[in-house]
């Protein structure tokens, strides 16, 4: 496939908050990387080493955009707090549908995430034009010379910075396992302190993904009689918790989903819950990976929490 130059029209992006296409997708599929604590030991460096892809990768996860109209809705990533430090969240933006790729990184920098829990890693004109080569990846243009350094940012944070634009890239164009050439002046330049001459590529989901996301549904959303709530996880046994309170901050509804997987990668979970008979109203779903350790293990249960209204 010829490059394909997308163009950065970040005023229709962000007044495209109309009627969109459907998009069915879950996370980008790559594998799993062995330790998710915030040591900086265990963060793979993403410029010399790709994650193979697991099992889990392949069944978690395909990119399939479909549009109508004048905007598409997309896949992004944002970076959450965990218990064992920062990770990307995923969520959908509104954007151009004649250019996707734009139109996502201009939502990157808005840093305007419909999670209130979430922020970006970047700010307004960090990046220029970018452009898809399906043998040679993506190439994005550096236009905020602040990111082409770590700082003082200890090393997952950077991996977790420079990655929440690797794995959205992928997730809208719908493609796995292709290097990000970030570029300055014409020429490669580092990106948040890691070489990029040979192009970024995605670090394993495990390494930086957060273990639980509520993907269905978004911060914002309703949900009414019997309805369907998914998202992703890596939890122990694949049993993901999940509770819906209301606005006092009772729990009105608890329950268990089952992950189709755990160990390698994340994983789909779904799970039905019954609001019939519930006073209309604003409410809190969260989803939760299980402790069955209760706190005397590990980092402790990440949380991923959506507000809700019924009725």
């Amino acid at each position: 496939m010829s490059e394909q130059p997308t163009s950065r029209a970040r005023a229709h992006c962000r007044s495209s908050r109309t009627a969109a296409a459907a998009l069915a997708v879950a996370a980008v599929a790559v594998a799993g990387l062995a330790g998710c604590g915030s040591d900086d030991t265990t963060v793979a460096d993403p410029s010399t080493s790709s994650a193979p892809t697991s099992a889990a990768a392949t069944t978690s996860a395909e990119a399939t955009a479909t549009s109508g109209g004048s905007t598409a809705r997309v896949p992004v990533y944002f970076v959450g707090k965990t218990p064992a430090g920062p990770a990307l969240f995923q969520e959908y933006a509104e954007v151009p549908a004649a250019d996707p790729l734009g139109g996502a990184v201009a939502a990157l920098e808005a840093g305007s995430p419909t999670d209130p829990d979430y922020t970006s890693s970047y700010s307004s004109e960090s990046f220029g034009k970018v452009t898809y080569d399906a043998a040679k990846g993506f190439t994005v243009e550096l236009t905020d010379p602040k990111l082409a350094d770590r700082g003082n940012r200890s090393k997952k944070a950077a991996t977790v910075a420079a990655q929440q634009l690797v794995y959205t890239l992928e997730a809208v164009q719908g493609v796995k396992k292709k290097p990000v050439t970030v570029v300055a002046g014409g020429r490669p330049t580092t990106f948040y302190g890691f070489d990029t001459r040979t192009g970024l590529k995605p670090a394993g989901q495990l390494g930086v993904l957060a273990l639980v996301n509520v993907l269905s549904p978004q911060e914002g959303g309703s949900l009414s009689g019997k309805a369907a709530v998914s998202g992703l996880a890596s939890s122990p046994e694949g049993t993901v918790p999940w509770t819906l309170k209301d606005s006092t901050g009772k729990v009105v509804r608890k329950g268990t989903a089952t992950a189709e997987g755990w160990m390698d990668g994340l994983y789909p979970w779904k799970t039905t819950v019954d609001v019939s008979g519930l006073p209309s109203g604003t409410y809190t779903f969260t989803a939760s990976t299980d402790d069955p350790s209760g706190g005397t293990e590990g980092y402790g249960p990440t949380r991923d929490t959506k507000t809700v209204t019924v009725g």
